[in-house]
């Protein structure tokens, strides 16, 4: 099977290779593998094409833009981890806004009496309680400071549980909103060195490479310009998939750079727009030693293993409130959800976990631990980023794509016994979520957009 999926990579490096030197056909280039089944998946490019362009991507757009969904809390001033601060992007365009209380929607308004805290705490429902219960609920009124503190412990080691990515401290005072529509994703002239080593620290630290005691290992030693790609072959399922997830994340990211870019317009002004030459060199196969067109094939696999894990906690979605003290507003948003729901349960099993992780019971939670660690890893990595609105955006799609993997390999969404939910998602992380599938949804979106201006 390795020598197979070996042999194919090199037909298709051969094809890209081959395409005429024209400006129009150097763009093609970029598009020479977007065609028949997805890796590891069992649906098709185009047929991921028709039902994203058409179907996923119009709905999303619209409930982007929802309050719910379009303000997202972060904190932009964690301490890089791992090296020390090489300084910020001193650009306006990397920048980023924050927002202040009355900027934001009334359910989110610090000791805001419209709280969804507060809301639920004065429903009426402790009529429903017993005594025992009250008085039980009453005690927390005496907590000490040391004892709020151990509180704050506890539950950020029961996160953490089940977390495949480091979240923020939602208690630390760093904490701000961001209206993620007034800081989109796009060119902002960060590049250079920092943003080269946070790639090459994801890539080289943190991706899996074959064992040292295969002969793929061994060909990968004596092999020069070897390509990231080619440390897949050998490799089980799982590290394959942590490969292609990163690297179909670092497509889109790519994309939209490339797709909004400050460019010339007619009137001899700029405009923010698709530059076509940007693009061309992020993926095209002669600036990218070949594997510019794999990239691109890996956004399609990292947006259908994010597809699954939205259709799979689709029952817990579906009954959510979409808080932000707007009643209408709210309702409407849950409706949206429901019918956004509704059109992903007609695709066809996007990507099937089950298959992961099986085998001996020990080695499969060895490697599901490992996967685990090395995804955190990543998430920690996005606090390196010198750029705020670059790490605003890694940040959130990390946290959206570790939200997914919590979701698909967590066990069951509810307890067998019980019937209750196995665990919960912060609204942090629903937001984040239905954001970072969004980027994929847009970055397959502008693909067929740039194809279209190569034919004209």
């Amino acid at each position: 099977m390795a020598r197979i999926l070996f042999l194919i990579s090199l037909v298709f490096t051969s094809i890209c290779l081959t395409f005429p030197k024209n400006t129009t056909s150097s763009v093609n280039r970029c598009f020479c593998q977007l065609y028949g089944e997805v890796d590891d998946c069992s649906c098709k490019v185009d047929t991921v094409d028709y039902f994203n362009n058409y179907k996923i991507h119009p709905r999303l757009v619209e409930l982007l833009e929802k309050n719910f969904f379009r303000f997202y809390k972060v904190n932009l001033h964690r301490e890089c981890p791992f090296w020390p601060d090489d300084g910020q992007c001193a650009f306006k365009d990397c920048s980023v806004h924050s927002c202040t209380p009355d900027e934001l929607p009334k359910g989110f308004k610090p000791e805001n009496k419209y709280s969804e805290e507060a809301q639920q705490s004065d429903s009426g429902a402790c009529e429903s309680k017993t005594n025992e219960e009250i008085q039980l609920g009453a005690l927390d009124t005496s907590l000490s400071e040391e004892s709020k503190e151990a509180f704050k412990s506890w539950k950020r080691h029961d996160d953490d549980q089940f977390s495949f990515c480091e979240m923020d401290d939602e208690f630390s005072t760093q904490m701000e909103y961001v209206d993620l529509l007034i800081n989109p994703e796009r060119y902002t002239g960060y590049k250079g060195a920092s943003p080269r080593r946070v790639w090459n620290s994801i890539y080289n630290e943190n991706c899996f490479k074959p064992d040292p005691d295969t002969r793929e290992y061994e060909a990968l030693l004596t092999t020069s310009n070897v390509k990231g790609s080619d440390y897949l072959t050998g490799m089980c399922l799982e590290k394959r998939v942590f490969y292609r997830m990163i690297s179909g994340l670092h497509a889109s990211i790519n994309i939209h750079l490339a797709a909004k870019y400050l460019i010339p317009d007619a009137w001899g002004g700029t405009k923010w727009g698709i530059n076509i030459n940007e693009f061309q060199s992020r993926f095209d196969p002669k600036s990218t030693n070949g594997e510019g067109p794999q990239w691109l094939r890996n956004l399609y696999f990292t947006y259908l293993v994010e597809l699954r894990a939205i259709t799979k906690i689709a029952p817990l979605l579906e009954k959510e409130n979409f808080y932000t003290g707007d009643k209408g507003a709210d309702f409407e948003v849950k409706v949206m959800i429901s019918e956004l729901l509704s059109t992903m349960k007609e695709f066809p099993t996007p990507f099937n976990e089950s298959k992961m992780f099986q085998g001996d019971k020990n080695q499969a939670l060895q490697l599901k631990e490992e996967f685990r660690s090395h995804f955190r890893n990543i998430s920690r990595i996005m606090d390196c980023v010198g750029c705020d609105k670059c790490k605003l955006w890694g940040k959130l799609q990390t946290q959206g794509m570790g939200t997914a993997l919590k979701i698909l390999f967590s066990g069951n969404i509810y307890d067998t016994v019980t019937g209750e939910p196995a665990f919960s998602l912060r609204r942090t992380e629903i937001v984040s979520l239905f954001n970072a599938f969004g980027r994929l949804s847009n970055s397959i979106k502008l693909l067929e957009e740039i194809r279209n201006m190569t034919k004209r």
